[in-house]
Order: C-alpha cells, then structure tokens, then sequence
C-alpha cells in the first residue's frame, strides 16, 4: 500500500528540479492568439508525458494540434487531466518586471507568461506523478492527459476533436486544469464554469479616414455608430437588452445559495486587491455579490478601437470601428441562441450594418456537488491545507468542462496551484512555490484514494 509520507517527502526533496522543468516548459512561448511556438509546444508537451512512461499521440486539428496521453495503472478505473499548453498574449510588455518568457524567481513565486494559466497546472500533475512512480514504480489507477493548445482562443476545435476521438478518451472522472486557494489560502472547489459567447462587432462608413473638418458635419463616423449600437445593450441598471436573453437563465437551487453562504466575504478583498470603489447594481458583498460573480450572465465590453488614438492630436473622422464584447452565459443559455438574439437585436434597432464576427464560446456546464468523486477530492485536501475545499458552485470563467460532461459523462473537479495574486492574463504572471508543492502533494493524494477506493470495492 502506497504512503503519503514517503511521497510527500520526494516532492520535498525534488521540487527545485520540478521548477527547473516548469521554467524551461514556460520559456517556450504558445501563444495560440498569434500562432506564436504552437506546434514546438505541442512535441514538448509530448516529450515531457513520454518521460513518464506514457503512451502518446499528437493529433492534429483544424487548428492547434491535441496531445493525449495514457498510462495504465494498478487500478481499471481512468482518472483524465485536462489542461492546455496555450498561453495568453504577454502585451502590454512594459508592464512586466521580468520578461514573460524568461521565467524569474522572486520572493518565493515563479514569474512567467502561462506559469499559472496553464503550465504550471500541467507539471505540477506530472510532479505528483513522479513521487509516485519514484517511490512504488507504477501508477494507482489508469491516468489519461488531454492537452490542447486553443483554450485561450475558446477551444474552436475542441468539439470536432472531441467527437471524432471520445470513444478513446474514456474515463471515471476527469480533474480540470485550474483550481488553488482563496485569499485566505483556503482551498477552493469550483463545480462549473459559464459559458461564453465572445464577439468582435464591426462598422465601416467609408473606404477611408477623412479630414474632420471635412466629414464631420456630413459624413457618418463609424465610431460614433458603434458606440450607439454598443448603447443598446444594455440599460443603466446592467440589464441586458436582447429580446429572450434570459428566458432560459436557470436561477440558483436551494442547495446553490446554502453553499453560497458558507463561502467568505470578499467585498472588501476586491476592493483592495482592484482598487474599486463601488459594485453594480448598488451591492455590497454578501451572498447576493458572490451569486453574481458567478451565476449571473454577463455582457462586457472587452476592447474598443477606432480613429487616433497616438500622442498629441489628430482630427480625423473614423471609417472604421470596432469592438471585442463577451457574454458569459449560465445554466441554460448557449452561445448559438446569443448570437441569434444579438444579430436580431441589432437588426431590429437600426444597426443592419454592424457586422458580427463570432470568435467563439461554449456552453455552461455543472457537476453534482454531491457526487462521491467530488466528497473525495474535497476532503483529501485536509491534510495538505489544514481543512478540506471550500466547494464554490459556478466560476464566473469558462472552458469547454460541457464537452467532457456530455461527451464521456464525467464529474468534474478543480485541484490545483493558483491563488488570487496570480496575474494571469495579465503582465507579472506568477505562482507561490509552497502552492504548487501543496498542489502536487494534493494531486497525489487523489490519485492513491482513487485507485484504493477501486481495490476496497
């Protein structure tokens, strides 16, 4: 029978060798944005999964290639780990204190683009992994990885992958690619993920700029057409204005709010972490912000671009605008109704002309919080954290969790190495070293408990 303490103590004793090989892995750019080091990804990720004894493949999409992989272990039940090997965008590069792909140790964090999101996710797996087969050469249960490289992109060839390939890909439970601590360096298990329906909406008035003083009393600016469909969005009050947009919003259950009001208070967390004054909609923290943050739908302008906008002046009537907007969806929305009722909208207020660009999404999905694989990796948690998980309902991000639930019919759970101050996304990316070792030492907890669970039935 497997110990934790001899387990806990390779990871101990190895974890400088760990960060070596996460440093190495995140100076590798993988910006599936740009196609910026996609497919060296991709052989790199593979080479690391071969290292560990693993049966892989690289499958090529339409987009960024797939790595799966398979090792059997000592139980028949198959544990799946999803991550992505993708990153972020490292702009606006001034803001960042290191380069994003010289990855930096400073004050007890790892400093690099997608050392969180998602790289370090990804080996600190692996680094559980190795103590394991270190200290009793084989695996407790089977472990499947799938690694794609498009999930910063909305995973546009997640699906066709997926079809083509899940009778493969089976498994008992699946752990997603993020998870970590709150600011009280509690443990925290999210149990879905919104949906998403990400759009670039797109005016021209003219083939070119023109002279202001030209145009401006005669011509129409693209800019200011853009912003008055933008207008039509939403009301004052944070309604979203499209016809339908909530008639298949699933309110929260019973069991949703009792779970909402055992998770902390983190209104003034926000305030100071984000310097803002105030929430919408006149909240002031509660079970009513943290309901919101999660499992309210969204419509957020993420960009806007038209015209000038250099140093100094320069009048000039825009022929083009356009802007980047999300909507985060909820149990039952899908992006497919979204963009009808946005292209339906537009039309019926005037905006024919707006062009709409679909840049992808997904649907929301939700594991039962009662479910026993869900009971077991909360409580695994104690030992490492001081207290097991605190269980959150929904994450107010996204990711394609639905193509696994409906697809290969899995729970799935969180289990991982971020904490608030993260960065990702963001210039300054990072993780906390004693995370990620707590975060390897709680993954191979899991992975005992998992296959003994199987040898106790």
């Amino acid at each position: 029978m497997m110990t934790l303490t001899s387990i806990d103590r390779y990871l101990e004793e190895h974890l400088e060798e760990s960060i070596a090989e996460l440093s190495r892995f995140c100076e590798q750019p993988s910006v599936s944005a740009q196609n910026w080091g996609i497919e060296d990804t991709a052989r790199m990720v593979e080479k690391m999964l071969k290292k560990r004894g693993f049966e892989t493949h690289i499958i090529p999409t339409a987009g960024a290639p797939v790595v799966t992989a398979f090792r059997a272990g000592k139980s028949p039940r198959t544990l799946l780990f999803y991550n992505h090997y993708d990153v972020q965008p490292p702009e606006p590069l001034e803001l960042w204190e290191s380069p994003p792909f010289q990855p930096t140790l400073r004050d007890g964090k790892l400093f690099a683009r997608g050392v969180s999101d998602d790289k370090g996710h990804l080996l600190s797996r692996l680094f559980a992994i190795d103590a394991i087969l270190a200290e009793y050469g084989e695996l407790p249960c089977n472990i499947r990885f799938v690694v794609e490289g498009e999930e910063e992109i909305g995973s546009p060839n997640l699906k066709p992958f997926m079809e083509a390939h899940a009778s493969n890909l089976q498994a008992d439970a699946c752990i997603w690619e993020f998870g970590g601590v709150d600011h009280r360096d509690v443990p925290v298990q999210y149990l879905g993920l919104r949906g998403l329906c990400y759009v670039e909406l797109r005016v021209e008035t003219a083939n070119q700029d023109v002279h202001s003083g030209l145009g401006g009393s005669i011509f129409p600016n693209a800019a200011w057409r853009l912003v008055w469909a933008l207008n039509t969005l939403k009301s004052p009050d944070e309604t979203i204005l499209l016809a339908g947009f909530y008639d298949k919003v699933r309110p929260p259950s019973k069991r949703d709010l009792e779970l909402f009001e055992l998770m902390p208070e983190t209104a003034d967390e926000y305030r100071n972490r984000y310097g803002i004054k105030e929430f919408l909609k006149g909240m002031t923290g509660g079970v009513e912000l943290r309901v919101a943050e999660s499992m309210l739908p969204t419509c957020t302008i993420c960009g806007l671009t038209s015209g000038y906008q250099g140093p100094g002046s320069k009048t000039v009537l825009p022929a083009r605008a356009s802007a980047k907007v999300d909507f985060r969806l909820v149990p039952d929305q899908t992006p497919e109704d979204v963009l009808h009722q946005l292209r339906q909208h537009l039309d019926n207020h005037g905006f024919s002309d707006v062009q709409i660009t679909y840049l992808g999404g997904e649907a929301p999905a939700r594991t039962d919080v009662d479910h026993p694989f869900v009971k077991m990796v909360v409580e695994s948690a104690a030992e490492v954290y001081g207290r097991p998980m605190q269980i959150i309902p929904m994450s107010g991000g996204s990711g394609p969790n639905h193509l696994f639930m409906e697809m290969l019919h899995v729970p799935i759970v969180t289990a991982g190495i971020g904490h608030p101050g993260s960065q990702a996304h963001a210039p300054n990316e990072n993780i906390r070293l004693d995370l990620y070792l707590k975060g390897a030492k709680h993954i191979a907890r899991i992975l005992v408990q998992f296959g003994l669970e199987t040898t106790q039935d």
